[in-house]
Protein backbone atom coordinates (compact mmCIF):
# COMPACT_ATOMS: atom_id res chain seq x y z
CA UNK A 1 0.00 0.00 0.00
CA UNK A 2 1.67 3.56 -1.05
CA UNK A 3 1.96 6.34 1.69
CA UNK A 4 -0.90 8.28 -0.65
CA UNK A 5 -3.62 5.12 0.08
CA UNK A 6 -2.16 4.45 3.51
CA UNK A 7 -3.25 8.68 4.05
CA UNK A 8 -6.29 8.33 2.26
CA UNK A 9 -7.28 6.16 4.86
CA UNK A 10 -6.35 8.14 7.74
CA UNK A 11 -9.37 10.10 9.37
CA UNK A 12 -9.54 13.80 8.38
CA UNK A 13 -8.62 16.61 11.19
CA UNK A 14 -12.40 17.35 11.49
CA UNK A 15 -12.91 13.19 12.38
CA UNK A 16 -10.51 13.73 14.65
CA UNK A 17 -11.52 16.53 16.31
CA UNK A 18 -15.22 15.00 16.83
CA UNK A 19 -13.54 11.40 17.82
CA UNK A 20 -11.02 12.91 20.52
CA UNK A 21 -14.13 15.14 21.58
CA UNK A 22 -16.34 12.03 21.93
CA UNK A 23 -13.42 10.55 24.17
CA UNK A 24 -13.01 13.13 26.32
CA UNK A 25 -16.91 13.11 26.90
CA UNK A 26 -16.51 9.39 27.80
CA UNK A 27 -13.55 9.78 29.82
CA UNK A 28 -14.58 12.44 31.98
CA UNK A 29 -18.20 10.88 32.60
CA UNK A 30 -16.41 7.51 33.55
CA UNK A 31 -14.77 9.92 36.61
CA UNK A 32 -17.96 11.75 37.57
CA UNK A 33 -20.41 9.00 37.47
CA UNK A 34 -17.63 7.17 39.49
CA UNK A 35 -17.29 9.67 41.91
CA UNK A 36 -20.79 10.90 42.24
CA UNK A 37 -22.88 8.15 41.47
CA UNK A 38 -25.02 8.30 38.27
CA UNK A 39 -27.89 10.00 40.18
CA UNK A 40 -25.85 12.78 41.19
CA UNK A 41 -23.70 13.22 38.57
CA UNK A 42 -24.96 16.40 36.09
CA UNK A 43 -24.19 16.97 32.56
CA UNK A 44 -22.77 20.15 33.82
CA UNK A 45 -20.12 18.08 36.03
CA UNK A 46 -19.22 15.98 32.89
CA UNK A 47 -18.56 18.96 30.94
CA UNK A 48 -16.72 20.55 33.59
CA UNK A 49 -14.15 17.85 33.13
CA UNK A 50 -13.71 18.67 29.44
CA UNK A 51 -12.73 21.87 27.48
CA UNK A 52 -15.78 21.89 26.01
CA UNK A 53 -18.35 23.99 25.91
CA UNK A 54 -22.05 23.13 26.68
CA UNK A 55 -22.84 23.43 22.83
CA UNK A 56 -20.19 21.81 21.87
CA UNK A 57 -21.15 18.61 24.29
CA UNK A 58 -24.86 18.65 23.06
CA UNK A 59 -23.46 17.91 19.72
CA UNK A 60 -22.46 14.12 20.61
CA UNK A 61 -24.97 13.43 23.28
CA UNK A 62 -28.20 14.18 24.51
CA UNK A 63 -28.31 13.75 28.21
CA UNK A 64 -26.37 11.77 30.67
CA UNK A 65 -28.44 8.83 29.93
CA UNK A 66 -26.97 8.54 26.70
CA UNK A 67 -23.28 9.02 27.70
CA UNK A 68 -23.91 6.14 30.26
CA UNK A 69 -25.27 3.93 27.31
CA UNK A 70 -22.30 4.89 24.98
CA UNK A 71 -19.91 3.95 27.73
CA UNK A 72 -21.98 0.32 28.36
CA UNK A 73 -22.37 0.18 24.94
CA UNK A 74 -17.95 0.37 24.92
CA UNK A 75 -17.81 -1.99 27.66
CA UNK A 76 -20.02 -4.60 26.40
CA UNK A 77 -17.40 -4.44 23.05
CA UNK A 78 -14.04 -4.69 24.97
CA UNK A 79 -15.58 -7.66 26.91
CA UNK A 80 -17.17 -9.79 24.06
CA UNK A 81 -13.68 -11.31 22.14
CA UNK A 82 -12.81 -12.14 26.31
CA UNK A 83 -16.01 -13.92 26.55
CA UNK A 84 -15.50 -15.49 22.98
CA UNK A 85 -12.12 -16.75 24.39
CA UNK A 86 -13.90 -18.29 27.25
CA UNK A 87 -15.90 -20.43 24.88
CA UNK A 88 -13.02 -21.16 22.58
CA UNK A 89 -11.56 -23.42 25.64
CA UNK A 90 -14.38 -24.78 27.67
CA UNK A 91 -15.46 -28.55 27.64
CA UNK A 92 -18.44 -28.13 29.09
CA UNK A 93 -21.50 -26.49 30.45
CA UNK A 94 -19.42 -25.80 33.65
CA UNK A 95 -16.42 -25.05 32.76
CA UNK A 96 -17.99 -22.42 30.31
CA UNK A 97 -20.06 -21.18 32.78
CA UNK A 98 -17.21 -20.66 35.38
CA UNK A 99 -14.85 -18.86 32.80
CA UNK A 100 -17.47 -16.66 31.56
CA UNK A 101 -18.89 -15.74 34.82
CA UNK A 102 -15.22 -14.80 36.48
CA UNK A 103 -14.08 -13.34 32.92
CA UNK A 104 -17.08 -10.89 33.80
CA UNK A 105 -16.58 -10.32 37.76
CA UNK A 106 -12.55 -9.75 36.98
CA UNK A 107 -13.73 -7.08 33.67
CA UNK A 108 -16.00 -5.45 36.91
CA UNK A 109 -13.32 -5.21 38.89
CA UNK A 110 -10.68 -3.44 36.14
CA UNK A 111 -14.02 -1.31 34.96
CA UNK A 112 -14.04 -0.07 39.04
CA UNK A 113 -10.22 1.01 38.69
CA UNK A 114 -10.87 2.43 34.97
CA UNK A 115 -14.08 4.22 36.18
CA UNK A 116 -12.30 5.37 39.22
CA UNK A 117 -15.02 4.27 41.46
CA UNK A 118 -15.14 6.00 45.02
CA UNK A 119 -18.61 7.38 45.13
CA UNK A 120 -21.33 6.31 47.64
CA UNK A 121 -21.76 2.80 47.86
CA UNK A 122 -25.12 1.14 47.79
CA UNK A 123 -26.41 3.26 44.67
CA UNK A 124 -28.44 1.12 42.37
CA UNK A 125 -26.21 0.38 38.81
CA UNK A 126 -28.32 1.60 35.61
CA UNK A 127 -28.84 -1.29 33.54
CA UNK A 128 -28.25 -0.87 29.89
CA UNK A 129 -29.76 -3.51 27.69
CA UNK A 130 -30.90 -2.61 24.36
CA UNK A 131 -27.71 -1.47 22.85
CA UNK A 132 -25.97 -3.31 19.66
CA UNK A 133 -23.09 -4.18 21.64
CA UNK A 134 -25.17 -5.64 24.75
CA UNK A 135 -27.36 -7.52 21.99
CA UNK A 136 -24.19 -9.03 20.48
CA UNK A 137 -23.16 -10.34 23.91
CA UNK A 138 -26.25 -11.94 25.11
CA UNK A 139 -26.83 -13.60 21.24
CA UNK A 140 -22.69 -14.81 21.82
CA UNK A 141 -24.20 -16.61 25.33
CA UNK A 142 -26.79 -17.64 23.53
CA UNK A 143 -25.05 -19.08 20.83
CA UNK A 144 -22.68 -21.19 23.39
CA UNK A 145 -25.80 -22.56 25.11
CA UNK A 146 -27.52 -23.63 22.24
CA UNK A 147 -24.11 -25.87 21.58
CA UNK A 148 -24.34 -27.63 25.03
CA UNK A 149 -27.65 -27.96 24.74
CA UNK A 150 -27.64 -29.43 21.20
CA UNK A 151 -25.00 -31.63 22.09
CA UNK A 152 -26.27 -32.90 25.20
CA UNK A 153 -24.07 -31.49 27.81
CA UNK A 154 -27.08 -30.07 29.87
CA UNK A 155 -31.49 -30.48 29.76
CA UNK A 156 -33.42 -29.35 27.10
CA UNK A 157 -35.05 -26.34 28.42
CA UNK A 158 -35.94 -23.34 26.94
CA UNK A 159 -32.66 -21.73 25.72
CA UNK A 160 -33.67 -17.96 25.60
CA UNK A 161 -35.07 -18.74 29.29
CA UNK A 162 -31.39 -20.03 30.36
CA UNK A 163 -29.13 -17.51 28.65
CA UNK A 164 -31.58 -14.62 29.90
CA UNK A 165 -31.38 -15.72 33.09
CA UNK A 166 -27.71 -16.62 33.27
CA UNK A 167 -26.58 -13.48 32.24
CA UNK A 168 -29.21 -11.67 35.16
CA UNK A 169 -28.02 -13.71 37.88
CA UNK A 170 -24.42 -12.55 36.60
CA UNK A 171 -25.05 -9.25 36.41
CA UNK A 172 -26.46 -8.08 39.92
CA UNK A 173 -24.16 -10.12 41.73
CA UNK A 174 -21.74 -8.18 39.69
CA UNK A 175 -23.19 -5.22 40.48
CA UNK A 176 -23.16 -6.11 44.41
CA UNK A 177 -19.74 -6.78 44.29
CA UNK A 178 -18.99 -3.82 42.88
CA UNK A 179 -21.77 -1.90 45.41
CA UNK A 180 -19.50 -3.31 48.33
CA UNK A 181 -16.56 -1.37 47.85
CA UNK A 182 -13.05 -2.44 46.34
CA UNK A 183 -13.07 -5.28 44.94
CA UNK A 184 -10.41 -7.88 46.05
CA UNK A 185 -9.15 -11.15 44.08
CA UNK A 186 -11.24 -13.55 46.76
CA UNK A 187 -14.23 -11.56 46.69
CA UNK A 188 -14.38 -12.52 42.41
CA UNK A 189 -13.83 -15.96 43.46
CA UNK A 190 -16.69 -16.06 46.02
CA UNK A 191 -18.95 -14.14 43.49
CA UNK A 192 -17.95 -16.33 40.81
CA UNK A 193 -18.49 -19.71 43.52
CA UNK A 194 -21.74 -18.36 44.01
CA UNK A 195 -23.16 -17.94 40.63
CA UNK A 196 -21.54 -21.00 39.65
CA UNK A 197 -23.70 -23.19 42.22
CA UNK A 198 -26.77 -21.09 41.84
CA UNK A 199 -27.14 -22.00 38.31
CA UNK A 200 -25.98 -25.74 38.14
CA UNK A 201 -28.07 -26.81 41.54
CA UNK A 202 -31.33 -24.96 39.63
CA UNK A 203 -30.84 -26.29 36.66
CA UNK A 204 -31.79 -29.73 37.03
CA UNK A 205 -35.23 -28.81 38.11
CA UNK A 206 -35.90 -26.83 35.01
CA UNK A 207 -38.95 -28.09 33.50
CA UNK A 208 -37.48 -29.74 30.16
CA UNK A 209 -38.40 -29.24 26.51
CA UNK A 210 -39.66 -31.96 24.17
CA UNK A 211 -38.30 -32.56 20.89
Amino acid sequence: MSLSEIVDLLPGKREQTKLANRLAILDAARGVFGEMGFEAATVRDIIRRTNLSVGAFYNYFRSKEEVYEALADDGARRFKPILQAQSAKATDFESYLRGAVRAYFDFLAAEQVLWRVSGPTGEPIPHVTGTPEILAVFEEVRTVFADVIDRGLVPKVDLDYLAASCIAVAREVGDKMIERGPVAALEVEAATEFVVRLILGGLPALPRIED
